[in-house]
């Protein structure tokens, strides 16, 4: 899938980034020598997570890559505008939007707090089309421009919707954006795609989940996600865009078939991993 010319000179402005997934996809992005912008809120350690926006930006640099930390919110237009005018400012523009930032919560209807709700949809969705959309005029720049979200294919059936409705809505909806933007600027040539892992993968939001510790054990690595996520983004824009993909068979794709090296516990057989959520 991949286009061949990698990442090296090339700038990823990311929504979160300084731990997880989103880390993972820096950290492989800068190995090629990208130039790596992060927005997250994370200017201090948390008192219960690993890792902040300036860990992160140590990763990339130690990885070989070029770091542009930004601290601010996703659900703040003016974080926004900032975070694009400094991506631009430092390196010159901006080639990929990686839509990493999203909240979750599996609450049933009943007990889903209002603000939850509300931060689900301003941080998965609203940050999802606001980043997107003020980054459009340098991607439009760019000679392989991609905006690339983490959400999953849509799947609206009573299974995943009526399984954690408020959670669903915001992931789907967010999947929307990712996709009619990708109808909406193929003129341009602006790729909009979106990636979602069939097993759940070992992060802080699973094992912060009911039974968390014995689904890290049965995840894979955050790497078999940056993996596919860099088949995606170095392919070309004018070839893979409008799709909703699935990261085993991006890596299979791309000739990758052996993930036993995934596992987040090595050795654990690929049918005892456990499923992730949207795909049946």
């Amino acid at each position: 899938m991949s286009a061949g010319g990698g990442l090296a000179g090339r700038t990823l402005l990311m929504s979160g980034g300084s731990r997880g997934i989103g880390l993972a996809i820096a950290v492989r992005a800068a190995r090629d020598g990208a130039n790596v912008a992060m927005l997250a809120k994370t200017d201090a350690p948390h008192p219960t997570l690993e890792g902040t926006l300036h860990t992160a930006a140590d990763a990339v640099v130690a990885a070989g890559g070029h770091a542009h930390p930004i601290v601010g919110d996703v659900r703040n237009d003016d974080d926004i505008a900032r975070a694009v005018a400094e991506t631009v400012e430092r390196f010159g523009g901006i080639d990929v939007v990686v839509n990493n930032a999203s909240v979750i919560d599996l609450s049933p209807t009943a007990v889903l707090s209002e603000k939850k709700y509300d931060l689900m949809q301003d941080v998965n969705v609203r940050g999802t089309f606001m980043l997107s959309r003020a980054a459009l005029p340098h991607l439009t720049a760019s000679d392989n421009p991609h905006i690339l979200s983490l959400s999953p294919p849509l799947n609206p059936t009573a299974k995943w919707l009526g399984a954690h409705t408020g959670y669903s809505v915001a992931k789907f909806a967010m999947t929307m954006v990712t996709l009619g933007m990708a109808a909406e600027f193929a003129s341009r040539g602006v790729a909009a795609n979106t990636l979602w892992p069939r097993t759940t993968i070992a992060t802080a939001a699973i094992d912060k989940l009911p039974g968390g510790d014995r689904l890290m054990a049965l995840s894979r690595t955050p790497q078999i996600y940056a993996d596919a996520a860099y088949e995606v983004i170095t392919a070309s824009s004018r070839e893979l865009t409008g799709r909703s993909l699935v990261v085993e068979d991006v890596l299979a794709e791309a000739g990758i078939t052996d993930l036993s090296g995934y596992a987040a516990v090595p050795g654990t057989p690929d049918e005892a991993l456990y499923p992730d959520i949207f795909l049946d």
